[in-house]
């Protein structure tokens, strides 16, 4: 029923793909997954009204353009700063607050008790900016150039002290340190992108709220058993993600895929 049941979606994959590639703005991420013994991965493609998930054995560009999304894409990409994703030149990055804020978080938490870490800095300068888009967006004017500016200098001026407080030769730690400052630097228009575009999330939430499930099904399961049944099982997760952002409920939706007519979303 499970085989029966991808192969129906074929049309319901292929429009998805279709309406990702030419979106705006998509979320990409990936997570690992346990198949048939060996290790997998789970890519994921989204926006607010659409879901598209698959199973690929490489979890680099070869497994992200099999998704057949993020190749020619020329909209706004959400992604967690992984090397691979910058590969895709075409496209505008947004990278993900959250993913630094929770690494900024890190090195603030090993600093000295009572001593100011550039770290601290930086995470405040980008809640900061992130409140002050979320404030410009509810009270519909827009965001205050001043403000902006000195949030954004703030930034700056935390990361700048990191590089110099850091080394890309000492332990790990203060490796991957150093490599976090010099990269609030060397991508400081993609981290705070969402500033001037209001169509473009801070972070990459959303796609992890969609890839979730994928998660829960190994912490169950353990594993999937072979590559064919975690790919159909991908193609379903990501038509009911799918509809439930279009308001259909689940039961409903699965009905309708049982009897072999699954919902299909509006294309213009």
């Amino acid at each position: 029923m499970t085989a029966r049941a991808a192969t129906d979606l074929e049309g319901f994959l292929a429009a998805v793909r279709d309406l990702l590639a030419g979106a705006e703005v998509v979320g990409a991420d990936e997570t690992g997954l346990r198949v048939a013994g060996k290790p997998h991965w789970v890519h994921c493609a989204r926006t607010g009204k659409y879901t598209l998930i698959d199973c690929h054995p490489k979890r680099g560009t070869a497994g992200i353009d099999a998704l057949g999304v993020l190749t020619g894409f020329t909209g706004v990409m959400v992604h967690d700063a992984w090397a691979p994703y910058d590969t895709y030149t075409t496209a505008t990055h947004q990278l993900c607050v959250a993913h630094v804020l929770r690494e900024l978080q890190a090195v603030s938490d090993a600093a000295p008790a009572g001593t100011w870490c550039w770290a601290t800095q930086a995470a405040d300068a980008l809640v900061a900016l992130h409140r002050l888009s979320v404030d410009a967006a509810t009270t519909g004017t827009p965001v205050d150039p001043k403000t902006l500016v000195a949030h954004t200098r703030a930034l700056r001026h935390a990361a700048h002290i990191g590089i110099t407080q850091t080394s890309p030769w000492g332990t790990k730690f203060m490796a991957a340190r150093h490599a976090l400052a010099c990269g609030l630097i060397d991508r400081e228009t993609d981290y705070p992108r969402f500033t001037h575009d209001p169509r473009v999330p801070a972070d990459n939430n959303g796609c992890e709220r969609d890839i979730r499930m994928i998660k829960l099904r190994q912490k169950v399961s353990g594993c999937l058993r072979t590559l064919i049944g975690a790919r159909q099982f991908c193609a379903i997760s990501g038509y009911l993600s799918t509809a439930t952002k279009h308001g259909i409920p689940l039961f409903p939706a699965l009905v309708h895929l049982a009897k072999g007519r699954p919902w299909m979303p509006a294309t213009s």
